[in-house]
């Protein structure tokens, strides 16, 4: 089956938008209730069947699901710039705080930040796999938590960094924070898989 590419980056870039809109009230409200509303971004993409890269990387399967994954990224980026670029113009207060996470973010060596995006990635795929079957309290908790433990969301950062610099003014540092946040991400989204796997080797090995 090919790829249907103009789907996958329309319903991609509405991903980004949603999360986007989830950073934007954290921008503006910031604190606990600020992580439990960005819970609205998520709750969004799953409703309507988007593409969001930290929600669809825990479950690829076959050569298909890899190959869009790059064609995810790139809507979900776009989307995030779309309404960064409009938070700079039309709420200026919010580039501070934008401004405040990427300092912070800028301040962790690379182990640090792929640790930090694992753990986001943990998450997600766990409430992702929750909501799917209906049950939405996980999605509800499991959000605040990565955000209020400090976790990178690539896509999340997307929006937040482009708020932060503006297109122009990325630098090298900023390219390999995001790379290894990607990175981070998807190792994070497949964790549970990797030990599921690691368990029935084990119970091969013992009946073997």
């Amino acid at each position: 089956m090919k790829i249907n590419v103009k789907k996958t980056l329309v319903d991609s870039i509405l991903a980004g938008v949603c999360i986007s809109l989830g950073g934007m009230v954290f921008l503006k409200v910031v604190g606990v209730m600020g992580a439990i509303l960005f819970s609205f971004g998520l709750i969004t993409v799953i409703c309507y069947k988007l593409k969001l890269y930290t929600g669809v990387s825990g479950f690829v399967r076959t050569k298909q699901d890899f190959a869009e994954l790059p064609l995810v990224i790139i809507g979900n980026i776009v989307g995030c710039f779309g309404v960064a670029l409009c938070a700079r113009e039309a709420s200026p207060d919010v580039v501070a705080t934008a401004q405040g996470l990427l300092e912070a973010r800028l301040g962790k060596n690379l182990l640090q930040v792929g640790l930090l995006a694992m753990g986001c990635g943990f998450v997600m795929t766990t409430v992702v796999t929750f909501a799917r079957q209906g049950q939405w309290l996980p999605l509800l908790f499991g959000i605040p938590l990565f955000i209020l433990c400090g976790f990178y969301h690539s896509i999340a950062d997307a929006f937040y960094i482009t708020t932060a610099c503006g297109v122009s003014d990325y630098t090298w540092p900023v390219a390999a924070l995001y790379a290894m946040e990607l990175v981070g991400n998807f190792v994070g989204c497949n964790l549970y898989r990797f030990f599921q796997k690691l368990a029935r080797v084990g119970e091969t090995a013992q009946k073997g």
